[in-house]
């Protein structure tokens, strides 16, 4: 049986390999771990399997090799379509980890229908991107049993230093699509003055040392100053379609809290727009192309 305390023993499926999945997968097999990936599309697990890990033919056969499973599927849909959900033994004496982005309700939902198929059930959705995951070092928040979070945590310190529980299921989704709104807002906000500075004729770097020397300064502004200034968005770790993913999931939750979601909503627009451009599998950063549309004046 598994080592509850160190993880010994414990063997690890990842089911979705796509870039944070497969950069998950290469953390594990750093750290030691016995690991078996599943990928709809098998050529995503080619360079895993022969990196050490068993590429599995099925999710049937994921589960029948490995007693941990971290879930990193694009949504929730992906998920049900791909879990065992109505089959009462698959899912016994497993748990999942279900690391993406997904709604509170949603996240719920899951406990309850695999709790129900036997199975233990853990959100831990992250911040951060593929640096941050091969150097276990993204910001994990767990949401579910305080017991099963203590017994994950030494499979949870394997991709993030200080794992932080925030309460029962639902609380660590909210968590999370309250920071992937702050992306949106901040990209947004950002790239509006940004751009509004640059077809006035004021210098990038003047800007830019304005808005380091006060209050108002992210260091995501710097991290993405070369994009915009490039206008070099194809590099994705976190694409412009699964941002507005996430803004329709917290607008959608946001609003039955009964919270005004007008500021966002634009936002929405905007990031659908450049989805409808063809900037969907580009970095989230491409919505400066919209707000700030290369042909409309200076820059």
């Amino acid at each position: 049986m598994p080592d509850r305390t160190t993880g010994e023993g414990r063997r690890i499926g990842i089911l979705g390999t796509g870039l944070m999945g497969h950069a998950f997968a290469e953390r594990f097999l750093d750290s030691g771990y016995p690991l078996s990936v599943y990928n709809r599309s098998p050529a995503k697990t080619r360079d895993l399997a022969e990196a050490g890990a068993q590429a599995c033919a099925s999710v049937s056969e994921l589960l029948q090799q490995c007693d941990t499973i971290i879930l990193m599927l694009s949504n929730a849909d992906a998920i049900r379509e791909l879990l065992p959900l109505n089959d009462d033994n698959s899912l016994q004496h497993r748990t999942l980890l279900q690391m993406a982005t997904i709604s509170p309700q949603q996240s719920r939902e899951l406990d309850k229908a695999i709790s129900t198929c036997g199975g233990c059930y853990l959100e831990a959705p992250v911040l951060g991107s593929i640096p941050e995951a091969k150097a276990g070092t993204l910001i994990i928040m767990t949401g579910g049993d305080k017991a099963l979070f203590d017994s994950m945590l030494p499979v949870l310190q394997v991709l993030g230093n200080n794992p932080r529980y925030c309460g029962e299921t639902g609380s660590a989704a909210a968590l999370k699509l309250a920071m992937n709104q702050l992306i949106a807002s901040l990209t947004a906000g950002f790239s509006l003055s940004l751009g509004y500075a640059l077809k006035n004729g004021v210098d990038a770097g003047l800007f830019m040392d304005t808005v380091r020397e006060s209050a108002l300064y992210a260091r995501t502004y710097d991290k993405k100053l070369e994009k915009y200034l490039q206008r070099d968005f194809g590099t994705a770790n976190f694409s412009t379609r699964h941002l507005l993913k996430d803004i329709r999931l917290f607008i959608d939750d946001a609003r039955a809290a009964g919270l005004n979601t007008d500021a966002l909503e634009g936002i929405e627009r905007i990031t659908g727009q450049a989805v409808e451009k063809g900037m969907d599998l580009m970095d989230y950063s491409s919505i400066y192309e919209v707000i700030c549309p290369k042909n409309s004046g200076k820059n």
